[in-house]
């Protein structure tokens, strides 16, 4: 019979975080997060359908700073999700299984989806859209 005194088996807290699981679980959180941002843009969408006082509440809540923090969430998802996607379609080649490459090719992601954000919310204001 087993001993109670020991795990039965590893434990997060024996692991040490590595970029690829971090990489992996922000995807996975993206993921979600873009389900809520297209459940969001479906309520506009539909608030628009539904008359001027429907769509003005949810222009309220949208041009409102958490709602831009939302939208800015959304964006970042979005890029990133796409950005580590390509990456998982690489691997589907047999491109990137090395360590270094792993590495390497994660901060892209990384440095893609803050790059592209910032660069559609540049663009977003300089148009005087947010």
């Amino acid at each position: 019979m087993a001993s109670r005194d020991r795990p039965l088996s590893p434990h997060i807290q024996v692991y040490r975080p590595q970029i690829t699981s971090i990489l992996s679980i922000v995807h996975r959180i993206t993921g979600v997060a873009l389900t809520m941002g297209t459940l969001l843009l479906t309520w506009w969408l539909v608030s628009a359908a539904y008359g001027p006082e429907a769509f003005e509440t949810s222009q309220a809540f949208l041009g409102s700073w958490f709602g831009h923090l939302v939208l800015w969430g959304f964006a970042f998802a979005t890029f990133y999700h796409l950005g580590n996607g390509v990456r998982h379609l690489a691997w589907d080649f047999g491109w990137g299984f090395e360590m270094p490459v792993l590495e390497k090719s994660g901060l892209v992601v990384v440095g893609f989806a803050v790059v592209c954000t910032l660069i559609t919310l540049i663009a977003a204001y300089a148009a005087g859209g947010a």
